[in-house]
């Protein structure tokens, strides 16, 4: 958490990407795959401002997390770039995924759970993903989960009903900071699912 914040830091500052410290914990430098999500504080409540990563462990994690990190404050088509004035009102988070699980058709609904995992929906050229916290925040069902994801991708609502269409399951530990610079605390999802939704919904 605090190498993605200097990482974002230090490339919208002064346009320099940091190298890992000397005194990285070896774990981090295992292979590993990671998203980074920035949240930008206003008023009371924050809004996305940015999240870009990575579902392959192509690199190791320490590195991962630094592409991720400056990715997401400078790449995201849906945003521009954060402006230095900006970062004093920024909260990062981020997710580091498990491999990607197959989720068998004919056990679809039974094949994940919210508050544990995220989806990948792939048919042809496009792809979807969406983070376990994302189902969470907004208290959809599986159905909804599914649905939304396809759109993710570019396809129809319904695209997880064809054979098609491939579905992945991933798991992923998340940490947030508190506040911009804060604490940083591990989110335990499906208690903030089952805290936040109505039982109607966790039933579906």
């Amino acid at each position: 958490m605090r190498l993605a914040r200097k990482a974002v830091e230090e490339y919208v500052r002064n346009r320099r990407k940091i190298a890992p410290p000397s005194n990285t914990p070896k774990e981090l430098w295992k292979l590993g795959a990671s998203f980074v999500t920035l949240l930008k504080l206003v008023g009371d409540r924050t809004e996305l401002r940015g999240c870009i990563g990575y579902t392959a462990a192509f690199q190791p994690l320490v590195e991962n997390v630094i592409s991720a990190a400056i990715a997401a404050a400078t790449q995201d088509p849906r945003f521009p770039p954060v402006r230095p004035e900006e970062l004093s009102t920024i909260i990062v988070e981020v997710s580091v995924l498990s491999p990607l699980i197959p989720v068998a058709r004919e056990n679809l609904m039974e094949g994940f759970m919210i508050g544990r995992d995220g989806l990948v929906v792939r048919r042809g050229l496009y792809t979807g993903l969406l983070l376990p916290e994302v189902p969470v925040e907004y208290c959809w069902d599986k159905e909804t989960f599914l649905s939304e994801t396809c759109m993710k991708a570019g396809l129809h609502p319904d695209c997880w009903l064809d054979e098609d269409t491939e579905i992945y399951r991933f798991s992923a530990r998340t940490f947030r900071e508190t506040q911009p610079g804060g604490d940083v605390v591990e989110r335990d999802l499906r208690d903030e699912y089952e805290g936040r939704c109505p039982p109607e919904v966790m039933g579906n």
